[in-house]
């Protein structure tokens, strides 16, 4: 399975909000020129977000755009969801032997567990534990 732009800049704009949850709107003009993307493009991911009530737009001067709920109950896979449809690595057909068919549904499991249990308070909250660069004090 592989997550288009749409998914990708969709979780942009959400971790964005994220962010400012409390602070008051956001502007797509905003977000778009932070990460140099299509303010135009951004506008179209927005609509289906705000129609699946993920998202609620402020108009006037000052308006943008705010999460309807925290980023602790908002999960990365409420987003892909809204913006690719289903998640799905093939389409199951009745050819398909029940090993393969197994097979396609485990790893379908397997992301829409992932997906689902990642929160966007998880994903503005990261910090690479990994790659943290340690200095060590050396005495002679």
């Amino acid at each position: 399975m592989k997550i288009s732009t749409k998914g990708r800049y969709g979780l942009t704009i959400m971790m964005e909000l994220a962010t400012k949850f409390g602070e008051g709107p956001t502007s797509l003009k905003s977000i778009a020129e932070k990460h140099q993307l299509s303010e135009h493009y951004l506008e179209q991911l927005v609509a289906p977000l705000r129609n699946a009530g993920l998202v609620k737009s402020i108009r006037g001067a000052y308006g943008g755009y705010i999460l309807s709920k925290s980023p602790e109950d908002i999960s990365s896979g409420d987003v892909i969801r809204v913006l690719e449809g289903p998640i799905s690595p093939v389409d199951f057909t009745e050819e398909d032997d029940l090993a393969k068919r197994q097979l396609w549904i485990r790893i379908r499991d397997g992301i829409a567990q992932v997906l689902d249990s990642t929160t966007l308070h998880d994903l503005i909250s990261y910090k690479d534990e990994g790659s943290q660069n340690d200095s060590y004090m050396f005495y002679i």
